[in-house]
């Protein structure tokens, strides 16, 4: 039993929680309601919050006619906006907000406009104030700074001041007349803006179910357009698609590419060496070929000769290296024995040059 009555109370807390959440939301959505027609009304005129409260008496008075004082009361007093009014109203305060939204902005670029233009003006007057403190002290406070002994009239100055005024009244002028070509300018704008909006309001109240069917038919041609817009947008994905596949095979041919043609500027290379080492092999091998028909030319043209004449000739080939060796045994000893002679021929004569000299 006492966990059948725990289960029950934890059942209707639970409810409860759920009553008061939904009590909750309700109020929440009946408070925004509240503001929102409280906002409505706020912007309504008195002249039609009378008529309506004139129209809700008339038809409060009919209704008390048919049926008795209390349930009136009570009908009135749950008397609520049905949905349609609800949608109208929040489309009304929609609008306005949108509408209030749009001055706003307007009010806000306005003022930033006018903040943008201050800035500017405000900036132009520094690089002026700049300016002018520049040639001041260029053309008078440089001089005091330099001269610091010199006493330097007023009249200097007097007449700087002058020139800054008469190219002030030169700029003032210049700015008054582009003002005013620029009031002229405004004033025709104005005009013919007065006129294209006198003319669009005729255009519009004689050619208004015209200006409709065309609507119509611009709105068809957007639809069709955007259609359209759609159907390139996907064709221009798909060819970008297929863009980037071909730039990636471009990309591979190009790097294939650069390998290909340094592998062939190396191909080149070695067949250049190549045809230099064939030139060279070939002028060896022409060289080769004259020494070989030379040799076999000679070859060809030699004959043996007999084995007694090889024989004689050997023999006195011999016979000459013999007396050859035995001349040169001879010189050997003709020069020594010059030398000995050279030596006491010396001496004699060292002897013969010695007793002179003493005498």
């Amino acid at each position: 039993m006492a966990k059948l009555e725990d289960s029950g109370l934890l059942e209707d807390k639970r409810q409860l929680v759920e009553l008061i959440q939904n009590l909750r939301r309700s109020n929440e959505v009946l408070r925004a309601e509240t503001d929102m027609f409280e906002r409505y009304v706020g912007r309504l005129d008195p002249r039609e919050l009378v008529l309506q409260s004139g129209t809700d008496g008339d038809m409060g008075a009919s209704r008390a006619r048919k049926t008795t004082r209390a349930r009136t009361m009570t009908q009135e007093k749950l008397q609520q906006l049905t949905m349609e009014q609800k949608c109208d109203v929040a489309q009304r305060e929609m609008d306005e907000m949108r509408d209030d939204l749009e001055k706003l902005n307007d009010t806000s670029e306005r003022v930033m406009l006018n903040l943008k233009a201050t800035l500017e003006e405000a900036d132009v007057r520094l690089v002026e104030v700049k300016k002018a403190s520049n040639e001041f002290d260029r053309d008078v406070a440089k001089i005091l700074r330099e001269k610091k002994g010199v006493m330097m009239g007023a009249e200097k100055v007097i007449r700087y001041f002058e020139d800054r005024m008469r190219a002030k009244d030169t700029l003032v002028e210049k700015l008054r007349l582009k003002n005013a070509a620029l009031l002229v300018q405004k004033r025709k704008l104005r005009l013919q803006m007065f006129q294209k909006e006198e003319m669009g309001e005729a255009l519009h109240e004689v050619d208004f179910q015209q200006l409709k069917i065309e609507n119509s038919q611009y709105l068809e041609r957007i639809d069709e357009r955007n259609q359209d817009l759609l159907r390139l947008k996907l064709l221009a994905g798909n060819t970008l698609q297929i863009l980037n596949s071909y730039k990636k095979k471009l990309q591979n041919m190009t790097c294939e590419s650069k390998l290909l043609s340094s592998d062939i500027a190396s191909r080149r290379e070695m067949l250049v060496k190549i045809e230099e080492e064939t030139e060279q092999a070939e002028e060896e091998r022409v060289k080769a070929e004259v020494l070989n028909r030379k040799l076999r030319g000679q070859l060809a043209d030699y004959r043996v000769p007999p084995v007694l004449q090889y024989i004689t000739a050997k023999a006195s080939h011999n016979q000459l290296e013999h007396i050859v060796r035995a001349w040169e045994r001879k010189v050997e000893i003709s020069e020594m024995a010059l030398k000995t002679h050279s030596k006491a021929w010396n001496k004699l004569r060292a002897i013969a040059a010695g007793p002179g000299p003493a005498s």
